[in-house]
């Protein structure tokens, strides 16, 4: 069986080579200037909120489960092995959130999409004001710590500068 030589990519012209870069790519080169790797032992205000977030809702969750037996919300009840499942994600999320691992509020921040995402479905269906205001307090929090854990991200991500 004969195989097939891979095309090669076409070479870069002058042309494209001496480009100037984008206002989007110049911009985001400005931003990556101004980022300095976080420094050993410093932990900014958004990984605390969101440690201590995590912490709270998997050790509550934990502790609703083993007390009750089950996880009751709003009439219809959860299995306790996938909120003991869950709470051990939370839990593990917030202690490597605290260890400043990359893998960790990555984690969080899906886990943040799904918040947004679950409440903005319920905003749509909102009966009251009461669930109105829950809807956007939940999605208008998780969005801002959800932007806030961006730039948190880029910094754990950063190389450390060689020691001179």
């Amino acid at each position: 069986m004969a195989t097939q030589p891979r095309p090669t990519p076409p070479a870069p012209t002058a042309a494209s080579a001496s480009a100037p870069p984008s206002r989007s790519e110049a911009r985001n080169a400005a931003v990556r200037a101004t980022l300095t790797p976080l420094a050993p032992g410093e932990r900014p205000w958004p990984l605390k909120v969101a440690t201590l977030i995590a912490l709270l809702i998997g050790a509550s969750d934990l502790v609703a489960v083993l007390v009750n037996g089950k996880f009751d919300v709003g009439g219809a009840h959860a299995g306790a092995s996938g909120v003991i499942l869950f709470s051990a994600v939370m839990l593990v999320c917030a202690w490597g959130m605290w260890q400043r691992r990359y893998w960790a509020v990555l984690g969080f921040q899906a886990i943040l999409v799904f918040v947004i995402l679950f409440f903005s479905l319920l905003l749509m269906r909102a009966a009251n004001l009461l669930a109105v205001v829950a809807s956007v307090l939940v999605v208008g929090g998780s969005g801002y710590l959800f932007f806030k854990l961006v730039r948190v991200l880029s910094r754990l991500q950063m190389p450390t500068p060689p020691s001179r």
